[in-house]
């Protein structure tokens, strides 16, 4: 649902409601001067803000409310219903809050007002420069959180990138697709950055990290200082070892600059192959089909996302695009690439103008590891998102740590998890103690469906099915040892929002 159409939805709260209209613990959708406001009440309190989320403008009246929050049924974002404020990724910004009268037993909902967000924490004035390796999801979530925590130091982002901050999930969908303008893709523009003082320095390597003087060693020569880092260096594609891989049209899917390149390349390619069955092997196989190009996937598994989706939704899956005209090899890997062909180990060719290779990624803990820090899989952090050395933290694709949920250490190539272990971090480095628990969320996209799936699970010897995943309608549950450990949905937003909820509290 549209923003627009959610503005028609509902009553005019201006011209009130009875409030039996609202039950404790219920939520309705109306609209103010034009816009389209949720009006929740918990116990006696009553709450309106406005009900479209600020990150992909999902419908928060169809979401959950929780204690005093409420949560997008889409990507999970969460907003208090106080303030406005959101308080979980991946949404960053604010909503608006309303004036509530009540009359008697009607409710109005009045004009805006202004609300503070909460302050989770009173900075540790020691703390007067805070340095972040990084400018993706947990970097650039970092950097926001320390000045919405009134952080007055300097706070500098080193990004390896040439381009701001940008909303990755977008590069293999809708952005690919064709279906998202460029626009849509920065996080923030420059003069957000101004404004809040946060000093991004682009195409920035950092060559070493000096842990006894708190310094950082840039390629340039140049030092700076710290007295917090947090490192967010995120993770490299696998890159391919056969024959051709380095021939011109052989192609990666990590930056904007590689999603750029592709989309000037479909317009003349014809074929493609896709080497890599994986979530972003699918996503661009589905984009690029949705471009009109005729793709062929590769990959050594019988059947797609069989590790972490189980058989069923696998098949699903496979079913989806076929039905799109994608085309799979499975049981055989990538032998050889030439200018216009892709030799598999079973001996079959595949034309081919355009190939991407999607066959995973590694963490970059490259600086980690020379500079000393712990890493096994990852760079070792403690439920606070600090390393193993005193205030230098991890977030993101390389950090690993300990989840309370699975019993386990884990890391997650997920941008959801990235960006809120970024808040995290960045409440940490500045005197805070509090400890990363969310229940991990990613979302894939695949056509016109999306699976959603909350928590963890590496391995389980149970799968309990609600509903038909043929019907693109199911709810799937993984279990190990009678312990509940993931969930995925498709077509069951709700679902989903709930089985976040109960995660957090087993």
């Amino acid at each position: 649902m549209s923003s627009s159409e959610q503005q028609l939805s509902g009553p005019d709260f201006t011209r009130g409601i009875p409030a039996s209209d609202i039950p404790d613990g219920g939520m309705l959708l109306g609209h103010v001067g034009g816009e389209a406001v949720l009006l929740a009440k918990r116990g006696t309190e009553l709450f309106a803000i406005g009900a479209t989320c600020t990150h992909y403008n999902g419908p928060l009246a169809e979401g959950l409310m929780v204690d005093d929050t409420v949560r997008c049924p889409w990507h999970h974002a969460c907003f208090s219903l106080r303030t406005g404020e959101a308080v979980r990724a991946p949404a960053l910004n604010p909503v608006a809050c309303f004036r509530i009268e009540e009359s008697g037993s009607t409710i109005f909902v009045r004009e805006k007002t202004e609300k503070a967000p909460a302050q989770q924490v009173k900075p540790d004035t020691h703390i007067r420069s805070v340095v972040i390796i990084g400018g993706g999801a947990a970097g650039n979530a970092a950097a926001e959180m320390l000045r919405r925590q009134d952080f007055k130091g300097s706070v500098t982002m080193l990004s390896a990138d040439d381009a701001l901050p940008y909303d990755r999930p977008n590069l293999s969908k809708d952005y690919l697709a064709g279906n998202a303008s460029e626009d849509w893709i920065p996080l923030r523009s420059q003069d957000f950055y101004k404004e809040q003082n946060i000093d991004v320095r682009l195409n920035a390597r950092v060559m070493a990290i000096d842990t006894v003087e708190r310094e950082l060693v840039l390629a340039d020569g140049s030092r700076i200082a710290f007295d917090a880092l947090l490192l967010a260096t995120g993770a490299a594609p696998f890159r391919l070892d056969i024959p051709g891989a380095e021939l011109p049209h052989v192609h990666y899917l990590r930056t904007l600059d590689d999603s750029r390149a592709l989309i000037a390349k479909t317009r003349d390619a014809k074929r493609a192959v896709v080497i890599g069955a994986s979530f972003i092997g699918l996503e661009t196989a589905a984009s690029l089909r949705t471009r009109g190009i005729d793709v062929h996937v590769v990959g050594p598994q019988s059947r797609p996302l069989e590790r972490v989706l189980g058989a069923e939704l696998g098949d699903m899956v496979r079913e989806i695009h076929e039905a799109h005209g994608v085309v799979f090899h499975f049981g055989t890997m990538a032998a050889a690439i030439d200018k216009d062909m892709v030799t598999l180990k079973s001996g079959e060719r595949l034309p081919a103008d355009l190939v991407v290779a999607g066959i995973g990624v590694r963490p970059d803990v490259e600086l980690a590891k020379t500079a000393g820090l712990a890493v096994d899989n990852g760079i070792v952090v403690d439920q606070y998102l600090q390393t193993s050395i005193p205030g230098i933290y991890a977030a993101g694709d390389i950090a690993r740590w300990p989840d309370p949920h699975s019993g386990g250490l884990i890391r997650v190539e997920h941008w959801v998890v990235a960006e809120r272990q970024g808040q995290t971090a960045a409440i940490n480095m500045i005197g805070g103690r509090q400890p990363f628990d969310a229940v991990p969320f990613f979302w894939s996209q695949h056509f016109d469906v999306t699976v959603s799936y909350v928590g963890h699970a590496e391995k389980w010897d149970k799968v309990e099915i609600e509903g038909n995943p043929a019907a693109r309608d199911c709810k799937v549950t993984y279990l190990q040892s009678g312990r509940k450990l993931a969930v995925a949905t498709v077509s069951r937003d709700l679902e989903s929002l709930r089985a976040e909820t109960e995660l957090e509290r087993t």
